[in-house]
């Protein structure tokens, strides 16, 4: 594990939603410059609740929440740094609210303080490399579930972050966008925490996968996935693997 300080640390974060149980206890976590983590936990674990506490959309009752070193006190400090951590959001309709494709994946740019011909000129290229070329004056809302997803991830890609939350990003998506995501990931190599109950997924693009339990991610019982493959010449009849 990179010893280096942590892009994100939270130290004894909790959260309840109002009238409703803790959902995170006294939670700790750091994710450092070489991470790629992968987060399995049943629904309602809390896990898409964490990745919103990282970045100040919701505010956890107790507890410190440091990014890139700086203590996040209130909405200014969040501000300057969210564009430097990329969430994709569970759902795609969450993160897209232009009229169009090209529209949605220059908004980040824009607002970051590139010209419009450099934004755009951003845009086009994270399309591409994401296989959207052609998309540009696409309708956003009239694009199908996987599409969306996709043009989510552009709208990510595009702010050039340093690190990536990404909360269920294979939904909707066919086998050959899902290579191409794996592919993509592995080409911006940059640390991540990706939620996702498709183990396969986690498998290619994380180096160690945690859960969560009682509003706290296990550490000490981390799961490492992998494909157990083997062939035998009868293997048709029923065998016993001891």
């Amino acid at each position: 594990m990179d010893r280096t300080d942590p892009i994100i640390e939270l130290k004894g974060v909790s959260f309840a939603y109002p009238g409703g149980p803790q959902v995170i206890r006294h939670l700790d976590f750091a994710l450092h410059k070489r991470d790629r983590i992968g987060l399995v936990a049943p629904n309602g674990s809390g896990k898409t609740t964490l990745l919103h506490l990282i970045l100040g959309l919701l505010k956890p009752s107790e507890g410190e929440v440091r990014l890139f070193g700086r203590s996040m006190r209130g909405e200014k400090d969040f501000v300057l740094l969210r564009t430097k951590i990329g969430l994709l959001f569970q759902d795609a309709d969450d993160q897209l609210f232009n009229p169009t494709v090209i529209e949605d994946v220059a908004f980040g740019p824009l607002n970051t303080g590139k010209t419009r011909e450099e934004a755009l000129a951003i845009s086009r290229d994270t399309l591409h490399r994401l296989g959207l070329s052609g998309f540009e004056d696409r309708i956003t809302h009239k694009l199908s579930g996987g599409e969306k997803q996709m043009v989510a991830m552009a709208t990510i890609v595009a702010l050039q972050p340093e690190a990536l939350l990404l909360d269920e990003p294979t939904v909707g998506l066919d086998e050959k966008t899902h290579k191409r995501l794996i592919a993509l990931l592995a080409e911006l190599a940059l640390p991540c925490v990706i939620i996702s109950h498709a183990f396969d997924f986690l498998s290619a693009t994380t180096d160690r996968i945690l859960t969560m339990e009682n509003g706290r991610i296990v550490l000490d019982e981390e799961m490492r996935v992998h494909i157990h493959e083997h062939a035998h010449k009868l293997g048709s009849k029923p065998h016993r693997h001891v």
